[in-house]
């Protein structure tokens, strides 16, 4: 199952490293480059259609690249931010969805603009999806330290102790990056810790600190826009490019890399 074979790499020797995409394009040439599983950015599926992130307007378009992306051969876990909808059940069937798509996970946020959600409404919301669809990775992520409030730590500590108890197979607190954070954080959830990536600090480091899965978030996608304006760029002023650009025929190429993998790539 691929719910399974997700779940086991928040459980291996080293933690999960999870690049993050935002069309089949980057997804598939993310696969093919042998991560061992691809994610979504909300904020590049967003950006990319022009819409703002976690507004709950790129609902169809979340639909839309998870449906693209189970073809690669490669657990996916997709960005959800609140869950597009108030109502648990709503989300629930939003879960459901993408894991008749064959999804192996989901992020689910408690950010609500600069603010928090309750956390007991957070958590039935948790445990909720978790009855409707036990088979897909729920990834709680809580933004006390992405938003700066006030005593992080401890809104963080405690919300990531109440989303494990309700069910969380995994919690996500984007922005702690202190040693110590990170380890009162470990021991707390009681599961596997997703925290961003931190470009300059090594993943052996951070696997130290008991982190089990390292998110790029919306890194790439960020890169990649520098890339082509740098490019064009360049182009204008005579100045040469990168030589390892790919080529057309490469790129092309990638809308049949799924059909070329021949694994088990469907299933909740």
């Amino acid at each position: 199952m691929t719910f399974a074979r997700f779940r086991a790499l928040h459980h291996a020797d080293e933690p999960l490293l999870l690049p993050c995409a935002w069309d089949h394009a980057s997804a598939a040439a993310l696969a093919e480059a042998g991560f061992a599983a691809i994610g979504t950015t909300s904020l590049g599926v967003a950006a990319a259609a022009g819409k703002p992130d976690a507004g709950r307007a790129t609902r169809e378009e979340t639909l839309t690249l998870a449906r693209a992306m189970t073809g690669l051969g490669v657990p996916v876990t997709v960005d959800i931010e609140d869950g597009f909808a108030e109502a648990p059940g709503e989300v629930a069937d939003l879960v459901a969805e993408l894991a008749a798509l064959g999804v192996a996970g989901i992020n689910i946020e408690d950010g609500r603009g600069d603010r928090l959600a309750d956390v007991p409404a957070q958590a039935r919301l948790v445990a909720v999806v978790k009855r409707r669809v036990p088979g897909v990775f729920l990834n709680a992520r809580t933004d006390a330290f992405w938003l700066g409030l006030p005593d992080a730590r401890a809104l963080a500590l405690e919300r990531a102790r109440a989303y494990a108890e309700a069910g969380a197979d995994g919690v996500f607190v984007p922005g702690a990056s202190a040693e110590r954070d990170i380890e009162a954080l470990v021991a707390a959830a009681g599961v596997p810790l997703n925290v961003l990536v931190r470009p300059g600090v090594p993943v052996r480091r951070l696997a130290g600190l008991g982190v089990a899965r390292l998110s790029y978030g919306s890194l790439l996608f960020r890169a990649a826009l520098r890339a082509a304006v740098t490019t064009a760029l360049a182009v204008a002023r005579g100045e040469p490019v990168a030589d390892d650009v790919p080529s057309y025929r490469q790129v092309e190429a990638l809308h049949r890399y799924g059909s070329r993998t021949g694994d088990d790539a469907g299933g909740g």
